[in-house]
């Protein structure tokens, strides 16, 4: 699975990268910090419209996208309990507006 450090806008925010990083360590989440300088996000057109949040990006990472797009199923499912874990987890200082 993909923890996305920036896009084409711009970096994501560092506090929580960070706090998504230490919690796939911890629990053993196979992960790789990605870039994606061609793609934006919905957290990004937020951004872009004037909002203050902390926003991040994560997800099975893909190949060939908008064509014949493919993903593993193990990326599916280190996403999906990523998700969970941060969602349990408590805020870290780092990772607040």
């Amino acid at each position: 699975m993909s923890i996305c450090a920036k896009d084409s806008s711009g970096p994501y925010h560092y506090g929580l990268r960070k706090h998504l990083v230490q919690l796939a360590k911890e629990h053993q989440i196979n992960y790789k910090v990605d870039i994606y300088p061609y793609y934006g996000s919905d957290a990004s057109a937020a951004m872009r419209a004037g909002h203050d949040l902390v926003h991040g990006l994560i997800g099975p990472g893909i190949d060939s996208s908008h064509a014949f797009e493919r993903t593993h199923k193990n990326a599916v499912e280190n996403t999906e309990k990523l998700l969970y874990i941060y969602l349990c987890s408590p805020l870290v200082e780092e990772a607040r507006p």
